[in-house]
């Protein structure tokens, strides 16, 4: 980058200095519009979500500590209680909850200090049996944990109680059912978003019989689990916060999509394929996938991949039902009226690679460059997102 930079007539001393504060200035524009989301009267929760959805997400913990509750609708009340004592002798999830705790000593910052990680690990044991106790309908499963300390990190165990019994009983309730069906149900959402994308991909895995469990552990913490930078971890947590409760599996049909060479290179084969489809690259490029996740999101909207996902519904969905919608904007008009307005027109259909997605196979790998990014990029799909997770905005936590 250095060498490129320094090449040709754009190279001046100047340009230089005026691109090193580029970044730095907009960071700066951006803390300013959150502060000024979160101070606004009532707390500007649409423009909170673009934020978290937007490049580089919410930027620091400090403001994750601000924003992740009203992403959450979460009333600061709520945050202030001080969490009661847990009972874990007389808990039935104690043994396997402790057990997966003590395993967790990669999800904690390298360096930290074994006295306040070990503080920490037994906050977070705290912190699972409190919110299980308190909602007997939820069922612990192994990976839950990876969640919550993403939580604990971030905010405390204070903070992190409210939030993870709020994300419980709404975004990650298929997973604590008694049964696996509403998790297969939400992994069923995987083939078909890549059916849309690259059928060739999806013909191939179908073909090899290798199914979507290589993406369960990713599914069901968030890629918590999966993930070894805990800024990646968090910048997903950010985006997956502000979106619908389903966006997780588009995010893991853009990592498959991502990996397409390596994937129709590997031999046809349902063991090869899934070890290699389960061992994540750590290097990915997050902010590019999380925007072709959200483009992805708005082409093809989990009521059109329904049917083919699964005959029944899935609870985190159902549940969601009952919020309430905050814009009486659809959003697929205003995807659209963006897309014409990028594309300096005010009349006729914006162009569009969902219907380019089954031209025939010779344009398959344009097309594909098409959807997978060079679409409607982050700004517009964000819009379009905001106004989907705000579909979902609770109706008895809102803010004053």
């Amino acid at each position: 980058m250095e060498t490129s930079e320094s090449a040709g007539p754009s190279s001046s001393p100047v340009n230089g200095r005026q691109r090193s504060r580029d970044p730095d200035s907009k960071r700066k524009r951006k803390i300013a519009d959150i502060s000024q989301a979160l101070s606004a009267s009532p707390v500007d929760v649409g423009a909170l979500r673009r934020m978290a959805i937007s490049e580089g997400g919410l930027l620091t913990d400090e403001i994750r500590c601000q924003v992740w509750p009203r992403l959450l609708n979460v009333p600061p009340h709520v945050l202030e209680l001080e969490p009661e004592t847990v009972d874990r002798e007389n808990n039935k999830d104690y043994n396997q909850v402790l057990l997966d705790v003590q395993r967790s000593l990669r999800r904690f910052p390298p360096g930290m200090p074994d006295e306040q990680r070990e503080g920490l690990q037994e906050e977070l044991i705290d912190i699972i049996l409190r919110v299980l106790k308190r909602n007997p309908q939820l069922h612990y499963y192994q990976g839950y944990h990876d969640i919550v300390v993403t939580f604990l990190l971030v905010v405390e165990e204070q903070r992190a109680t409210a939030l993870v019994e709020k994300l419980s009983t709404h975004h990650l309730r298929d997973f604590m059912d008694p049964t696996m069906d509403n998790t297969k149900h939400i992994l069923n959402y995987l083939m078909p978003i890549i059916d849309r994308v690259n059928p060739e991909v999806h013909d191939f895995m179908q073909q090899s019989e290798v199914g979507t469990v290589f993406a369960l552990s990713w599914l069901i913490t968030w890629f918590g689990h999966v993930l070894s930078d805990f800024r990646h971890v968090v910048r997903l947590y950010d985006f997956f916060l502000a979106c619908h409760p389903l966006m997780p599996i588009y995010f893991a049909a853009v990592i498959v999509l991502y990996r397409e060479e390596e994937v129709l290179e590997c031999e046809c084969d349902m063991a090869m394929v899934h070890h290699l489809l389960s061992q994540i690259p750590q290097d990915l490029p997050y902010e590019t996938l999380i925007s072709q996740a959200g483009d992805l999101f708005v082409q093809f909207p989990p009521s059109e991949l329904a049917k083919e996902a699964a005959s029944h519904d899935s609870m985190t969905t159902t549940t969601f039902k009952d919020f309430e919608l905050a814009s009486t904007q659809r959003p697929d008009s205003v995807l659209r009226r963006r897309r014409r307005q990028k594309a300096g027109t005010v009349e006729g259909p914006a162009p569009s690679a969902v219907t380019a997605v089954a031209q025939p196979s010779a344009a398959r790998r344009f097309v594909r460059l098409a959807v997978m990014g060079l679409t409607v990029a982050l700004g517009a799909a964000a819009l379009t997102l905001v106004n989907t997770a705000l579909e979902w905005a609770p109706k008895l936590n809102l803010f004053p």
